[in-house]
């Protein structure tokens, strides 16, 4: 794996006694202030649980220094309990990426799931195998096959913006817990016909041929477009007008995919404030795209020109 450049020493580290530094640095939040009669140091339990299974398992076979740890927030909201030892909710995963030369931190990826649904009793060990994902009980396993499904997601944008198609052997890892999830009653998001935007569809994106200019956007928009901005902002901006370029593609082939609608949801702010400098005429051309594209934003792109 190629070796970030010396501002990922602006990640913190999280080190725990006796376990080397892995890939991630993750603050998980369980939130369940929808739940009532219910003792609430089982989430606490959980939550610190959740938080040393995503940061302490080493998740990939390269080794990442203390520094290169990926900074990333994950907050399971609880909003039901079907049973006494089940839970539903949903899942917000952000994750970020250090900028060269400079304090700027990037969304890489931002999104909520809102088909969690999991069995958990407090001091259950969360388990999770690669080659047994469903396990014995698809609703205890649920929980940690959603996790790591993520976890592997966010290693692949993380990947794929340091070093073209860095990302892909992780989005085959996610794409391997898709095939192999859990299956059963009321547990959803895995499969294609169930919603045309879930985790099969992401993964399916990533790994579509369709898709093929996406990670040469996750690339060119983070080294050759943020990384360069310190040195020259109009070379930078001039980069990620060409991922621009590249994205209206893809849509105008494939309008509406869950994977662009990810990119926009991490992005669309960030977008704004990049354009909202340029020069006339490519800022209108940028916002022209972006409105097309970016549905949810289309009032604020339209704005900016």
């Amino acid at each position: 794996m190629l070796k970030r450049l010396s501002v990922l020493a602006l990640l913190c580290t999280l080190l725990y006694t006796g376990v080397s530094a892995q890939e991630l640095r993750a603050n998980v939040t369980v939130v369940a202030s929808q739940l009532q009669g219910v003792d609430k140091k089982i989430f606490t339990t959980l939550q610190n649980s959740l938080k040393e299974f995503i940061n302490n398992r080493r998740w990939a076979d390269d080794s990442y220094a203390p520094s290169e740890r990926i900074e990333c927030n994950v907050m399971l909201n609880l909003t039901g309990m079907p049973s006494s030892d089940v839970y539903r909710g949903t899942l917000t995963i952000q994750a970020t990426r250090p900028v060269y030369n400079s304090s700027y931190v990037t969304s890489i990826f931002n999104l909520q799931d809102n088909n969690v649904l999991f069995r958990y009793t407090e001091f259950q060990p969360l388990e999770f195998n690669d080659n047994r994902v469903g396990g014995s009980d698809p609703l205890a396993a649920n929980l940690t096959a959603i996790m790591a499904y993520y976890v592997y997601v966010v290693l692949g944008m993380d990947a794929d913006s340091f070093s073209p198609r860095g990302g892909d052997g992780f989005f085959k890892k996610a794409q391997n817990i898709v095939i192999n999830a859990p299956d059963g009653k009321d547990v959803s998001g895995w499969k294609a016909f169930e919603s045309q935007r879930n985790r099969y569809w992401l993964t399916d994106n990533l790994l579509n041929v369709k898709f093929n200019n996406f990670h040469d956007v996750m690339y060119q928009y983070h080294r050759m477009g943020l990384d360069q901005m310190y040195d020259d902002v109009n070379g930078g901006r001039s980069a990620i007008m060409n991922c621009i370029n590249l994205l209206y593609a893809i849509y105008q082939d494939v309008p509406n995919s869950m994977l662009m609608q990810t990119f926009y949801s991490a992005k669309g702010d960030e977008l704004l404030k990049i354009f909202s400098k340029a020069m006339p005429q490519e800022k209108s051309r940028a916002a022209e795209m972006l409105a097309k594209m970016d549905i949810p934003n289309a009032g604020r792109y339209q704005q900016m020109r």
